[in-house]
């Protein structure tokens, strides 16, 4: 079955068709690193992880390059406040990013470029675009002319007639059109620099995607993604800087994922409800974080509530209990039971049913819902009779092959506990066996208080951590 996948540049689905046969060339953009990632950065690194999960899953080789703005303004500043140089304020945002997205089940990408680490390529870059008449510097700036690349605005679908009504000149710009963006910022006193044919500076912010795109994955890429507010200007001025150089496609396929919501209103630090991704990993199961975060589509809009990751909490423990449900049932299953084929038939047609969904443009929601009917299918098994270890068994891969695929691994269950919680199951056990149901009750309180989670089955007692 061919991947669909929606394209911002042309608004359809469209069938996916890498450029080298078996292989995926994405480019995400990453974050300005200059403070902790909040919720709304998190979203793009789980919803474009799973893509490169599923592609992976699909057989591809996927060159996955997602960068780090180390030098810009807001990091400028902020290394001004707290007192630090620069680069080291921005290694310990990046170390703090890797480390917030780890915890989500975020996978290391194949690359990850710096700015400061690719300031040769983006120099280079950007006399190509002054040498065919695409920029040209004013006093130590240089600036890109969206008027001389007639397809300027085509990702956003607006016209330049549109763009220049709301553009301004600002104070102390050079600019020959209001339009024109800067590719080289001249250095201000005091500020980290790097020469140039220009004078010492440093890059504008979107000369250094299209630099770091072309040095990592060639002029054109498969697939460019990042969050809905990036399409424009940042994503339509890669399109022109890289296009007008390269002469050739930038990106074939356009991926942008939603805005958050928190309790229905657009996150926004006027508003004070920003929402740090690394106090939400330190409060809650980042991999039910994850989890919620994939519930809905990539390209509509989530809000974030309490009780709605609450919800995808209670969500996310009914399959991976049933996973453990069938763990447990092995240990009193027979082999070759008579409808073993039927059932086996029927998990090879929810693991196809999920692939269906993801083949449509990512669509991890509904991936979702068949898990938990696959799930539903594993407990209703479990509940005959009589069962078949090797429909056990494919239960249980497919289960975690599928949550795989997410992002979201389950974990298997000790098999022995430590020595006084045995002993204290043990004592319920014979508590239950002499009827003195007070005690076998607050023996299971007991060890609720240690996260450990009693549940009575007909095959005996089974455990869980909490």
């Amino acid at each position: 079955m061919s991947i669909k996948i929606y394209n911002t540049l042309t608004r359809e689905k469209e069938v996916f068709n890498p450029i080298e046969e078996g292989k995926v060339r994405m480019y995400v953009c990453g974050p300005t690193v200059y403070n902790y990632i909040h919720i709304g950065n998190a979203r793009p690194a789980i919803v474009f992880d799973t893509v490169r999960r599923y592609f992976e899953y699909r057989g591809y080789e996927v060159n996955y390059v997602l960068n780090f703005t180390d030098v810009d303004d807001k990091i400028i500043n902020a290394a001004r406040e707290s007192g630090e140089d620069v680069r080291t304020l921005a290694n310990r945002f990046i170390d703090a990013y890797l480390e917030d997205v780890q915890a989500l089940g975020v996978k290391k990408a194949t690359h990850h470029p710096r700015v400061t680490e690719t300031m040769d390529d983006i120099i280079t870059f950007i006399q190509g675009l002054i040498d065919k008449g695409y920029a040209y510097e004013a006093a130590g700036d240089v600036y890109f002319k969206p008027r001389a690349f007639e397809e300027y605005g085509k990702l956003s679908q607006q016209s330049i007639d549109e763009l220049r009504a709301g553009a301004r000149i600002q104070v102390g710009e050079r600019k020959d059109d209001p339009l024109d963006f800067a590719l080289w910022k001249k250095a201000k006193d005091g500020e980290i620099a790097w020469n140039s044919p220009w004078g010492e500076g440093r890059p504008g912010w979107h000369i250094e995607c299209s630099a770091m795109a072309k040095k990592y994955l060639g002029e054109t890429i498969d697939i460019h993604a990042g969050g809905q507010d990036l399409t424009f200007p940042h994503h339509e001025n890669e399109i022109a800087q890289s296009e007008s150089l390269n002469e050739k496609p930038f990106a074939n396929y356009w991926m942008h994922n939603g805005y958050i919501n928190i309790d229905n209103e657009k996150m926004s630090k006027s508003l004070g409800n920003f929402v740090l991704t690394r106090e939400l990993i330190e409060q809650h199961d980042p991999q039910v974080l994850r989890f919620f975060m994939l519930s809905v589509h990539y390209r509509n809009p989530i809000n974030f509530t309490e009780e709605l990751l609450e919800s995808a909490k209670n969500s996310l423990d009914r399959i991976k209990t049933a996973y453990h449900n069938l763990e447990h049932r092995k240990q009193a299953s027979l082999n070759l039971v008579g409808d073993s084929e039927e059932w086996l038939s029927k998990i090879e047609q929810f693991t196809l049913d999920f692939e269906k969904e993801m083949n449509d443009d990512f669509n991890t929601a509904n991936a979702i819902s068949i898990l938990f009917d696959l799930a539903k299918e594993a407990n209703i098994y479990i509940g005959k009779e009589q069962t078949d270890s090797s429909v056990l068994e494919t239960f249980q891969t497919a289960i975690a092959n599928l949550l795989r695929i997410l992002g979201i691994e389950v974990e298997v269950e000790q098999e022995l506990l430590d020595e006084e919680i045995d002993a204290l199951i043990e004592e319920r056990n014979e508590a239950r066996k002499n009827k003195d149901y007070k005690r076998a009750d607050e023996i299971r309180d007991l060890l609720k208080e240690k996260s450990i989670i009693l549940e009575d089955t007909a095959q005996g007692v089974r455990w869980k951590r909490g």
